[in-house]
């Protein structure tokens, strides 16, 4: 590239990004899509607590609450972080519980020696328990009979 073009190039990218500003500029104030005004700040969320010990199950078949943070376990197709403490293999040497054997079933009943991939992510059953006010009202009674 000749050394003119290379500066006409460089005075243009110049005056694109300098219009670019100056429209930014004279843009004015956000304004909300629906008229309302627009609180300057907002408040922070409550922060809840993690409980201590295990919750009481509401139901038979409900599946275990998480007494403890899991939101920095890296979970995806290659990694479940929960499972370097509640694996068979080293739930008793790190005092964790170990999964249900039905953890190592395929969809067709075969026993596994791993975790099965319908049951790799943890996350899709189990939730972290936590002192929070329920989202909904909820009318749930859990049934103490088998039917």
């Amino acid at each position: 590239m000749k050394l003119p073009s290379k500066i006409g190039l460089t005075l243009a990218a110049t005056l694109l990004f300098a219009s670019g500003v100056v429209v930014a500029q004279n843009a004015g104030p956000v304004q909300s899509l629906r008229g309302a005004d627009l609180p300057a700040t907002l408040p922070a969320d409550e922060i809840h607590q993690q409980l201590e010990g295990r919750e009481a199950r509401n139901y038979r078949q409900q599946p275990p609450l998480i007494p403890h943070s899991v939101e920095q376990y890296q979970m995806d197709l290659r990694t479940n972080q929960c499972l370097s403490c509640h694996d068979w293999t080293k739930a008793g040497e790190r005092g964790a519980p170990t999964l249900s054997m039905t953890h190592y079933l395929d969809r067709d009943g075969t026993q596994l020696d791993t975790v099965a991939g319908t049951r790799w992510f943890c996350n899709q059953c189990h939730v972290p328990q936590a002192n929070a006010p329920e989202l909904v009202e909820n009318t749930f009674e859990p049934s103490n009979s088998s039917r």
